[in-house]
């Protein structure tokens, strides 16, 4: 067989994931820029395998892929990593043309479903952590990683090659243009997407997905094959090496400021802030508008850098909706090893800066005490307060890098 559609990854392994670049936002929530992959993979030795769906939009391509490596062989086994529709939005589709297939999960997956989609199947085999599946001339064996971000998600390792196939994780955004393996492409490229997707999408489940680095920090991988994004056959330690990073919350030396402006004077604050920040030579400064920038995109920086500064003006005695909305996330990430400082503005009734300071105090971040409270628009005395913050925030990051 000559394969035009599908990918070989090595003997008896195939790619038969899809591109989706028409979907906007992912979750309906975060941006796709640059679109996202459904990755499935088949197996193809003694017993054929399919190694989870696409989302249903896309199960086309998806099909003629399979159709492809099949060539005329039934389908015995699919495993099923994760219930998300994208990864099995397309399982009611096998088992129609694959009525004989053999699903394969753990109990919570048997619970997905039948809920998603009213599947209880008698071939259902049920999976515990560090069962192994026989497949006569390989085997897969399976380690539950709860929460990583789904209950019933889990992985399965390849033990004579090597390769684990990860679900979500050392998944990334992103369309794949052509390449699909890390040697083939530049992953400077892809690596903004795969912060972004690992702050945005596994980012508050940090402390499960330690705990499932170390269950299968034992295994010898020489293949990540993940559900998005790319796969890593010629050095995957660095996509675990960028995911054990993020997860223990390493950050970079670097300044994101974020403020809420309704007519300039708080967006005028801020660029006083930075300013200091920047006589002060600490060169990785993001200053964003909450207004104008999506989450998605805040959440990766203020992840990703050592210091936090929040501004935002007073509206209805509170803070400005999208910085309430991204103080509200923010508590729900559960991030550390930051240092915050924040500040604010108010023209008759404050409240902003106290939200703000409540905020900054509960968070577990380092809190820098001086703060700026201006009536309606800043004065000298105000601007001499911001530098002072960009001063502050300056010299802590500046120490916690000695």
């Amino acid at each position: 067989m000559e394969n035009y559609l599908s990918v070989k990854i090595r003997d008896n392994l195939y790619y038969v994931g899809v591109n989706d670049r028409q979907t906007r936002l992912f979750e309906n929530m975060w941006p796709l820029e640059n679109g996202v992959c459904y990755n499935s993979y088949v197996l193809t030795g003694e017993k054929t395998v399919l190694m989870d769906t696409v989302r249903i939009n896309k199960v086309d391509g998806f099909l003629e892929k399979l159709y492809e490596v099949l060539d005329g062989r039934d389908l015995d086994y699919l495993v099923i990593h994760h219930m998300e529709p994208d990864h099995s939005g397309a399982i009611d589709t096998i088992l129609e043309l694959f009525p004989n297939v053999k699903l394969v999960g753990n109990k919570r997956t048997k619970d997905f479903l039948k809920n998603f989609y009213e599947i209880d199947n008698e071939n259902f085999v049920e999976v515990k952590e560090g069962d192994t599946l026989d497949l006569g001339d390989t085997s897969l064996t399976f380690y539950m990683t709860p929460m990583m971000h789904w209950p019933e998600s889990m992985v399965s390792y390849e033990e004579s090659t090597g390769t684990l196939f990860s679900q979500d994780a050392f998944g990334s955004f992103g369309a794949l243009s052509g390449g699909i393996f890390d040697d083939e492409v530049d992953f400077e490229f892809f690596k903004e997407d795969t912060v972004r997707y690992y702050t945005n999408i596994i980012g508050k489940f940090s402390q499960q997905v330690q705990a499932a680095m170390r269950k299968i920090s034992g295994l010898e991988i020489k293949m990540i094959c993940p559900v998005h994004g790319l796969v890593w056959r010629e050095n995957p330690q660095k996509i675990v090496d960028l995911y054990s990073k993020l997860a223990n919350f390493e950050t970079e030396e670097g300044v994101v400021i974020v403020y809420g402006s309704m007519y300039g004077h708080t967006e005028k604050m801020a660029e006083t802030v930075a300013r200091a920040l920047g006589e002060r030579k600490v060169k990785n400064v993001r200053l964003y508008d909450v207004s104008k920038t999506h989450l998605s995109y805040l959440l990766a920086d203020l992840w990703r850098y050592d210091g936090i500064i929040l501004g935002s003006c007073t509206y209805n005695n509170g803070l400005f909706p999208p910085m309430e909305t991204l103080v509200e996330t923010l508590k729900k990430q559960k991030m550390k090893n930051h240092t915050i400082a924040v500040f604010g503005s108010y023209s008759w009734g404050g409240g902003s800066l106290k939200a703000l300071q409540e905020f900054a105090k509960g968070s577990g971040y380092d809190y820098i005490e001086t703060t700026v409270d201006t009536k309606s628009a800043p004065t000298n005395e105000d601007l001499d307060g911001l530098k002072k913050i960009g001063n502050d925030m300056a010299d802590a990051i500046i120490a916690k890098r000695k």
